[in-house]
């Protein structure tokens, strides 16, 4: 099996880099500077010289306030280049694995966790476009996995566990949303869960997050006391930070489909939140 990563430096594509590693498995993971996702020649060259038999798209423009001002540059980078990949993909008949956002939903739904039938609403750019991308890559081609997440954490610094702690570095007490409710889904996790899924050779659109949900508020409460820091958090609502881009307020997905068919138990957020904070404790 061959394997073709995308955003090589995000912290996902780094999650599988070093599980492809540890395993000894065939991929190639240019950097960013030499396959832009974006130029569908750039694409095409690079699928034609490595062949590959999955291609692992991490690439992604997931800084949400932002996009409001760039939207052109998040639609280049969410929409036409899943689109590219999966045009690619289908020519030399490969499997694309593109990884969606809870943030396709806007956040009303009462009666439960959302599920992959459900429509739909993005609130913002940053949703627009990740809804674009995974309609894109269902149109290109028919071999295609798409896997919605929410709240990711792994190793670097684009999440929140490595914001909140750097925040506690500067600030006498935190002001944490308490009314913004997901899931926090770790990079392991969705590493184990989307190479099970190829083994098996499951096809179509899913939700991959570990299972529960909370509010950003309990998610901070539980990596400081996990650390040990002793800081005050106080609760406030969303609108408090008067950011540039809507949030939904409760985007919190099932993934009981994901799990029926993979037939495992997906571990608890609060269970990747304490294993990832051990192992990073531990590699220092």
């Amino acid at each position: 099996m061959k394997y073709l990563i995308t955003g090589k430096n995000g912290q996902l594509a780094r999650e599988f880099i070093a599980r492809f590693e540890r395993d000894g498995a065939d991929y190639l993971a240019p950097e960013e500077t030499q396959l832009d996702i974006t130029a569908p020649a750039a694409v095409s060259g690079c699928v034609d010289s490595w062949k590959p038999d999955v291609i692992l798209n991490c690439a992604a423009y997931n800084l949400v306030d932002k996009a409001e001002q760039e939207p052109d540059k998040a639609a280049a980078v969410n929409r036409t280049g899943p689109e590219n990949l999966a045009r690619a993909a289908a020519k030399h008949q490969a499997l694309i694995v593109h990884f969606g956002s809870d943030y396709v939903f806007d956040g009303l739904k009462e009666n439960g966790l959302y599920v992959e039938s459900d429509p739909s609403r993005p609130l913002n750019v940053y949703g627009r476009t990740k809804w674009a991308g995974e309609e894109g890559v269902r149109q290109a081609c028919d071999r295609f996995l798409v896997l919605r997440l929410s709240w990711v954490f792994g190793a670097g610094t684009q999440n929140f566990i490595h914001k909140l702690r750097t925040w506690t570095e500067t600030n006498e007490y935190l002001k944490i949303a308490c009314d913004e409710f997901s899931v926090p889904t770790s990079t392991e996790t969705v590493v184990d869960c989307t190479l099970r899924a190829l083994q098996q050779g499951l096809m179509g659109t899913y939700h991959l997050t570990n299972s529960g949900y909370c509010s950003r508020y309990e998610w901070a409460k539980k990596i400081l006391q996990t650390l040990g820091i002793r800081k005050f958090i106080r609760p406030v609502p969303m609108d408090f930070f008067k950011l540039p881009a809507k949030r939904p307020g409760f985007s919190a997905m099932s993934n009981a489909s994901l799990a029926g068919v993979l037939n495992i138990p997906i571990p608890a957020w609060e269970d990747a939140v304490d294993r990832f904070l051990r192992n990073e404790h531990a590699d220092k």
